[in-house]
């Protein structure tokens, strides 16, 4: 019975290349971030006049970016809603260009052609966005609503530094993603 005992230890030594294990092999591999994404201003020529609306605004972490995710539930990639995503040198409400502080050592301006559907998501110019907590993000700082004005929606990003970004359309959601480094 004691012989049967030992036959897994011996298949394991044998597994494993006579019980050494690299250092490759045991430690934990390194994550490789893209960074190729820029931090020039991006647009979309999509549609001006949307018919679908900006439900919700929420985040998520991972490991080489911070994400932003804009609900716009009726959006298609074959007709997205028209956007400009940029950093700017200040955020403010359009008409007005009444400032709107955003914290954080830049700011992206995201514009794009989607009305606030108001009976699903309650946000009043220039307050921080709803459902927002920043803690433990490493890039996103504040957001902010700038109005909506000719149809068009106007968010303020605030993040750690101007850092490259890159925009997706995806079917009902427009995602704006801020790397955490160069």
């Amino acid at each position: 019975m004691r012989r049967w005992a030992m036959v897994p230890a011996v298949l394991a030594l044998v597994l494993t290349g006579a019980g050494t294990v690299s250092a490759a092999a045991a430690a934990p591999r390194a994550t490789v971030c893209e960074t190729g994404w820029g931090s020039l201003g991006k647009s979309e020529p999509g549609s001006l006049a949307m018919t679908a609306s900006l439900t919700n605004v929420r985040t998520g972490r991972h490991d080489c970016y911070d994400r932003m995710v804009i609900d716009i539930p009726g959006m298609t990639t074959a007709d997205p809603a028209l956007y400009w995503v940029q950093y700017v040198p200040g955020f403010a409400h359009p008409p007005s260009q009444t400032g709107i502080p955003v914290a954080g050592g830049a700011v992206i301006e995201i514009e794009f052609t989607a009305p606030v559907d108001e009976s699903r998501y309650h946000v009043r110019l220039a307050d921080p966005l709803p459902g927002l907590d920043f803690d433990g993000y490493r890039t996103f700082r504040d957001a902010k609503f700038g109005g909506t004005y000719d149809g068009g929606t106007h968010l303020g990003l605030g993040v750690r530094a101007k850092l490259p970004f890159r925009v997706l359309v995806l079917p009902g959601r427009l995602v704006v993603d801020v790397a955490h480094t160069w």
